[in-house]
């Protein structure tokens, strides 16, 4: 039986290499030397990084677009589009001032009536921008290159807010696309980044092509996280769409491809005895995995039935099949801020500390009047977590009496799919799982999965006042130690309103060709800056 254990020992198979996509093969490059093929940890289906969270258009907005503001490899914002800013003596007024040389790809400078309206769509959508904008009054343009934003009360995470990694990004868009109802999609790609999007040689679902944009100007600074000096030195990027592990390993392994996102997991040991691969953890926050609830429809719309799924996650069904059971890789944990984080804390963890519990969880669903319509459980069978995650999930609600409708679909139709509000038997949802960082996990103003304002939150649209009244004082708390305080109460009202299930928290290597050299770690994004590619080795 071929396994991909004897692939890795046996080298190239033959046929995993007959298998791989012909645009490995066959792909017009303008220099092979000078050009990385990436296999990310998804297929990019939306093309819009501030209408949705998923991690791969926020890679794909780092590319083209650029940001005012970035943070640093030690999480520290840093200006970055922005030249110089101020803030008044009241605390009420920050001007802002763009530096030169700004341009989109359509050769149109980049204005602050761009950066306003861009701003504001951001805002519209983020976690951390509603949170900035409800204290907004206003955000005057004062030229071409100057803007501002007057706030009705102090508010000190503006500029974290303006630089944050959460997805999603504050990029900034022209005007025109900036003014899209910020619940449409934008469809146009132009942007002001270091990489341009090669829309003739993209072929979606097989490949999406970034050249490296002749006019960008970087800063002068040295590259660190998302700030400093974005100096492209390849050609050309590729994000090539191989969902099956066996042949994206053998193509690593021969040189097909150069960067390998989401290696298996469980192989990590082996591939670290491979001569010609590197292998690294980048993002050194982790990244916490979690099941959302939809609490619009049946059943979850009822807090019973969201109770009795805390009694039936088991992170280590799911952990243990991705990573292995053995792993130091990852850890269980009952955190609604995740383990390890500054708002790591112990409140309302009875149901975790106690383990699973099939019986409590029939009792809760009883209790809920739970009607045996079929639970709609999103999963993605080309995503690592997604997959087994529906599955199991599958399986605790079918051992607890529920009917299970599981839906199966590629990562890029999730995406799509989880956006709909109707009844899952319309075409809706019950149930999706996903990732996100360790460091926005923490952060319950950057997380939009941590607001609580019904329709405008995120995916599974949660409704409870009293946490959106608690995010509220830890947005406003003057000090670390009292925002640690009020996470203690964010987290015993989260566990009794439950907006999701951890499934398990979690560090990833990337492996990447030793040929690859440059290669910048930050969670939530993998810049491609930087980044060079020698002579095969």
């Amino acid at each position: 039986m071929t396994t991909r254990r004897s692939i890795l020992k046996g080298g190239l198979a033959a046929a995993a290499l007959t298998s791989a996509p012909s645009i490995i093969k066959t792909q017009a490059q303008p220099s092979r030397a000078r050009t990385v093929r990436a296999v990310m940890h998804a297929d990019l289906r939306v093309l819009d990084p501030i209408w949705t969270t998923a991690n791969i258009t926020a890679y794909h907005g780092a590319m083209i677009y650029d940001t005012l503001f970035g943070l640093d490899a030690n999480f520290a914002p840093q200006p970055q589009m922005v030249s110089k800013w101020g803030l008044s003596d009241d605390k009420l007024t920050y001007t802002f001032e763009l530096r030169d040389g700004l341009k989109f790809s359509d050769g149109q400078a980049v204005t602050a009536a761009d950066c306003v309206a861009s701003v504001r769509r951001w805002a519209a959508r983020s976690g951390s921008g509603q949170s900035m904008m409800a204290r907004v009054k206003d955000t005057p343009v004062v030229d071409d290159r100057t803007f501002r934003i007057v706030l009705s009360e102090p508010y000190g995470l503006v500029i974290d807010s303006l630089s944050t990694i959460s997805t999603s990004l504050c990029y900034m868009m022209r005007r025109r696309d900036a003014e899209t109802d910020p619940n449409q999609q934008v469809r146009e790609t132009i942007g002001s980044g270091p990489f341009l999007y090669n829309r003739d040689e993209t072929r979606p679902g097989n490949r999406h092509v970034y050249d490296r944009n002749p006019n960008y100007v970087p800063r002068a600074e040295p590259p660190s996280g998302m700030s400093g000096g974005k100096v492209v030195k390849l050609d050309r990027v590729t994000f090539e769409n191989i969902a099956d592990e066996q042949t994206a390993l053998s193509a690593l392994q021969a040189g097909e491809i150069d960067f390998y996102e989401v290696p298996p997991q469980d192989l990590v040991d082996e591939l670290k005895k491979d001569k010609g691969l590197t292998l690294e953890v980048l993002n050194k926050t982790g990244h916490i995995a979690f099941m959302r609830l939809n609490h619009l429809h049946p059943p979850f719309n009822n807090p019973d039935a969201r109770r009795a799924m805390l009694h039936l996650a088991k992170q280590d069904d799911v952990m243990g099949a991705i990573f292995g059971a053995q792993s130091k890789s990852w850890q269980a944990c009952g955190s609604f801020f995740g383990c390890g984080t500054p708002m790591t804390n112990d409140e309302n963890t009875e149901w975790f500390k106690k383990g699973q519990d099939i019986a409590k969880a029939k009792e809760l669903f009883q209790k809920s009047g739970y009607d045996g319509r079929p639970v709609v459980v999103l999963q993605a069978t080309d995503h690592y977590l997604a997959n087994p995650a529906g599955l199991f999930a599958a399986q605790w609600l079918r051992s607890a009496g529920v009917n299970v409708d599981l839906a199966a679909m590629d990562w890029g139709a999730l995406v799509s799919r989880r956006a709909v509000k109707k009844p899952p038997a319309e075409g809706g949802w019950n149930i999706f799982s996903t990732t996100v960082t360790g460091i926005t996990f923490s952060d319950p103003i950057a997380f939009t999965g941590q607001a609580a304002n019904g329709e405008k939150s995120w995916f599974g649209w949660p409704s409870d006042p009293l946490q959106e009244r608690l995010r509220d004082k830890w947005a406003t708390a003057p000090t670390l130690e009292a925002r640690k305080e009020i996470a203690k109460e964010l987290q015993s009202n989260g566990w009794n309103y439950i907006p999701h299930l951890i499934l398990g928290q979690f560090f990833r290597n990337s492996a990447w060709r030793k040929n690859v050299t440059g290669v910048l770690g930050m969670p939530e994004v993998v810049p491609f800056w930087n980044m060079e590619k020698a002579a095969a080795i």
